[in-house]
């Protein structure tokens, strides 16, 4: 494919996850309140005026306004033109390193839900049922036209990203009478492990495990936090699956599995 070609279809995807982008927002904030996504339209936080088309332009609104109502002059969050950019970069990236073929949509399409999931978890600490089990189906039926991994592979990974988590559920509430992960997280291993295959879910898991323990750590340190802290495993899981999914491939440290 000539280089210009490339370009163009990279920018244009760029430009497709922006938009994207500014969808997920009103994913993030109206899901976790079961809200509906579809209506009513976006409005400001503060004075709740509708905001107008020219004034939800991905990113650019943002800074035009300068982080303010235009009606209210109330501040809006930064996280907003943050998500459409990473939403963007994430289809950009996507498009540079897969070309535009099925795997290319199955990354872009799970890497924005992973977004999506990330900060809801953040936020809420729940992983919703309306976002993580359809995601299960989603990498079930990529796998079978094309996608990151094989269909059988699919659902090894699927299977074993629902047992290992539910497995240690069961074992912490046995010793110590309480839930060490949500059930949340066990639904979201299972769409990982549904797109990323087997291999890739248990690594996934294990640099999930080592970013929690480095962040439960370092809020241990700075007094932030104690053994007892409830961390978002699910954001963790999210920050890793997207790591794996735009590694090159010759880039992976593959397990000896």
């Amino acid at each position: 494919m000539d280089g210009w070609i490339q370009d163009l279809l990279i920018a244009e995807a760029f430009v497709l996850g922006a938009v994207v982008g500014s969808f997920l927002n009103v994913v993030i904030y109206r899901v976790p309140r079961r809200m509906s996504i579809v209506k009513p339209r976006s409005a400001c936080p503060s004075c709740a005026t509708p905001i107008a088309w020219y004034d939800n332009v991905p990113m650019l609104s943002w800074l035009i306004l300068r982080g303010r109502c235009r009606s209210c002059r109330g501040a809006i969050a930064v996280r907003y033109p943050l998500v459409e950019a990473s939403a963007a970069a994430l289809a950009a990236f996507a498009v540079g390193l897969y070309g535009w073929q099925a795997v290319t949509i199955e990354v872009m399409v799970f890497a924005w839900l992973s977004l999506a999931l990330a900060l809801i978890d953040l936020e809420h600490q729940i992983l919703p049922d309306v976002m993580t089990i359809p995601a299960i189906l989603f990498g079930l039926v990529f796998s079978w036209f094309g996608g990151f991994t094989t269909f059988v592979d699919s659902v090894a990974g699927a299977l074993v990203g629902a047992l290992l988590p539910t497995s240690v559920i069961l074992l912490y509430r046995w010793l110590r009478g309480i839930e060490g992960m949500g059930w949340g997280d066990v639904k979201y291993l299972a769409a990982i492990g549904a797109v990323v295959g087997l291999q890739g879910c248990l690594l996934v898991l294990v640099v999930a495990a080592v970013l929690g323990a480095l962040v439960g750590g370092f809020l241990i340190a700075i007094g932030r936090g104690s053994g007892k802290t409830a961390l978002p495993f699910g954001t963790f899981l999210a920050v890793a699956v997207i790591l794996w999914l735009y590694m090159p491939s010759s880039w992976r440290i593959l397990s000896p599995l």
